[in-house]
C-alpha cells in the first residue's frame, strides 16, 4: 500500500510514496489510486508531457483544478508556490525532485497539487511527466505567474532554461489581477 503524506510546507499538497512490487521480470507500481485522496474530486483526464533537458514549464495555476503528477522517465524538479491569500501557507515555496536520481535509483513518488497552488517543473534531464486533472481543459482557468519572480525565490536547478513565450510573459505575483488571485477559501481537502 502507498504512503500518503501531507506536505509540511504547503497546505493541501500531498506526496505519495507508492509500494514497488519487484520480481525477476522487473517491477510494478500503482502510480495513482482514487482512495489516496478522500474528499477530493475524481480525476477525469490524463495528460503526458515530454520535455527536453533544460526546459522549464510554469509557473501555472488554476482556480478550479487540481493536478496529480508522476515522472516515469528522467529527472524533474517540481516547484510549487502557494498563491492562496490568507491561508496558513500563503507565499510558501516547495521544491521537490521526482524521477531518476544521481545514484541510478528512481523516485516513483507522486504529488497532488490543489487549486490555487502555482506549479511548474524543470526538466533536469530529458523527461516525461504524466499528470491527472480533476477538470477538463478550460482556457479561462489556465493562469500563470512568472517562473523567476524574486518573491517566489524558486531554485529550478537550471541556469539558462528553455522557456515558452507564454511562461516568459506571465506576470509577477504582485501584479496578478484581483479577480485572478486565489484565496484560501479554495478547496484544499
Amino acid at each position: 500500500m502507498a504512503t500518503v503524506t501531507a506536505s509540511d510546507v504547503i497546505d493541501g499538497v500531498y506526496i505519495v510514496e507508492p509500494q514497488i512490487h519487484t520480481d525477476e521480470r522487473g517491477y510494478f507500481i500503482e502510480t495513482y489510486r482514487r482512495s489516496w485522496f478522500p474528499g477530493q474530486r475524481e480525476m477525469i483526464q490524463g495528460n503526458r508531457g515530454d520535455r527536453q533537458g533544460g526546459a522549464i514549464v510554469g509557473l501555472h495555476y488554476h482556480l478550479h483544478q487540481a493536478d496529480y503528477w508522476y515522472a516515469p522517465f528522467g529527472t524533474v524538479r517540481v516547484v510549487l508556490h502557494d498563491l492562496r491569500e490568507g491561508g496558513p501557507t500563503d507565499r510558501a515555496t516547495l521544491i521537490y525532485d521526482l524521477g531518476a536520481r544521481d545514484d541510478g535509483t528512481h523516485c516513483h513518488n507522486g504529488i497532488y497539487i490543489p487549486p490555487g497552488v502555482a506549479h511548474g517543473f524543470a526538466a533536469i534531464t530529458d523527461c516525461t511527466l504524466t499528470y491527472l486533472v480533476d477538470a477538463y481543459y478550460n482556457p479561462a482557468d489556465e493562469l500563470g505567474v512568472l517562473w523567476n519572480d524574486p518573491e517566489i525565490g524558486a531554485d529550478w536547478g537550471l541556469t539558462d532554461p528553455i522557456l515558452s513565450a507564454r511562461d516568459s510573459a506571465n506576470p509577477l505575483r504582485a501584479d496578478l489581477p484581483a479577480d485572478r488571485r486565489p484565496h484560501h477559501s479554495l478547496r484544499t481537502t
